[in-house]
């Protein structure tokens, strides 16, 4: 899938002439790429657009003006796009209450080192995540966002298409499975698909 570049990006003018209709499209594409796994994670699977909206959003909120600023934001939200044969999602712990939060948040350590596809009866796959998450273990807290990564062989990619998928969450402290819904399947067949 392609990154984004410098020449994909709007000024800040421009964008705020277009950022109502951007967000609604990105709001309608990110319901077709949410999966709530269980009653307090949710996975938002990245493509080139969601990733695009995000380092816009990132230069109006922070009035970034500046080149190498700009830059140093493509260059990190860029690590979100899946290459071929890759999904790539950031997982959201979401639990309103800080009370519950603050609560839960250390008995999560290390959930996003237990977060699995399963194709079929045939392949479950791991998701590897970006080295962030591994202060998780010295802070003693899960993060609430961790960026998750599954990499796919090109014989799992074809059962992809054709087998049911599942997300699995097995973690000590948290076991969730969700069967993939049609519509996020369809998007990520296109994600999978995709140089």
């Amino acid at each position: 899938m392609r990154k984004v570049s410098k020449e994909d990006i709007l000024n800040i003018y421009e964008y705020e002439k277009v950022r109502p209709e951007k967000l609604a499209e990105i709001t309608q594409l990110k319901k077709k790429r949410r999966v709530p796994v269980g009653d307090k994670v949710t996975l938002v699977f990245e493509n080139y657009d969601t990733v695009w909206f995000q380092i816009q959003e990132m230069i109006r909120i922070e009035r970034l003006v500046k080149d190498e600023d700009i830059q140093f934001e493509i260059d990190t939200y860029n690590e979100l796009i899946p290459d071929k044969n890759q999904l790539s999602a950031t997982l959201f712990i979401e639990i309103p209450d800080e009370g519950e939060r603050k609560e839960a948040l250390p008995k999560l350590v290390g959930i996003h080192d237990a977060v699995y596809i399963h194709i079929g009866n045939k392949y479950t796959i791991k998701a590897r995540a970006d080295e962030r998450s591994q202060m998780d273990y010295e802070s003693g807290k899960a993060s609430v966002v961790h960026f998750l990564k599954w990499d796919f062989t090109p014989e799992q990619v074809e059962a992809f298409k054709r087998e049911p998928v599942r997300i699995e969450i097995n973690h000590e402290n948290y076991k969730a499975i969700t069967e993939l819904p049609p519509e996020v399947k369809e998007e990520l067949i296109k994600d999978l698909e995709s140089d």
